[in-house]
C-alpha cells in the first residue's frame, strides 16, 4: 500500500474513533502520537496523516456543512459513522489539499468505503464527493 494511502487510512481511524468516542480529533490524534511513542509495535504517525487530521480539525464545521447540505436525503447524524468520516477526510483533502488530484482523493475514499463500509456507501461516497468536486470551484475556502 502506498505511503498516502496508508496516512489516509490512519487518518480516517482517527476521525472514526474521534467520533466514536466524542472527543476532540486532536486529542485522539495526540494519543495516537503518544501510544506509538510508548508502544515499538505501533507505527509512527506520518507527516500526511497528522496534515489530513490537522487540516480536517481546522475546517470541522464548513466541511460538516457542506456534506449537510450536499448529502440529499441524509443527515449526518443518520449516516453511518464510517461514512460520516469518509466524507469528512475527502472533503478537507478535496478542498483544502490541491497538491493531490481530485480523482485521486475520491478514488481512495471509495476504496477505504469498500474495506469498512456496506455494500451501498462506496456508490454514496463517490456520489457525494463528485458532487463537491463540482462545486469546488464555487465553494467558500473559508
Amino acid at each position: 500500500m502506498a505511503a498516502r494511502s496508508k496516512a489516509r487510512k490512519r487518518a480516517f481511524q482517527i476521525l472514526f474513533e474521534s467520533d466514536q468516542r466524542g472527543s476532540a480529533v486532536t486529542a485522539v490524534l495526540a494519543d495516537w502520537i503518544r501510544h506509538a511513542r510508548t508502544d515499538e509495535r505501533q507505527p509512527p504517525v506520518g507527516e500526511y496523516t497528522m496534515q489530513l487530521v490537522e487540516g480536517y480539525a481546522e475546517h470541522a464545521d464548513r466541511i460538516d456543512e457542506l456534506i449537510a447540505t450536499y448529502a440529499v436525503g441524509w443527515t449526518l447524524d443518520r449516516m453511518p459513522a464510517v461514512d460520516r468520516n469518509l466524507l469528512r477526510l475527502g472533503a478537507y483533502e478535496l478542498i483544502w489539499e490541491d497538491a493531490v488530484p481530485d480523482a485521486v482523493v475520491i478514488d481512495e475514499a471509495v476504496q477505504l468505503a469498500k474495506e469498512f463500509s456496506t455494500d451501498e456507501s462506496p456508490t454514496f461516497v463517490n456520489g457525494l464527493l463528485g458532487r463537491l468536486k463540482e462545486l469546488k470551484p464555487t465553494l467558500k475556502r473559508a
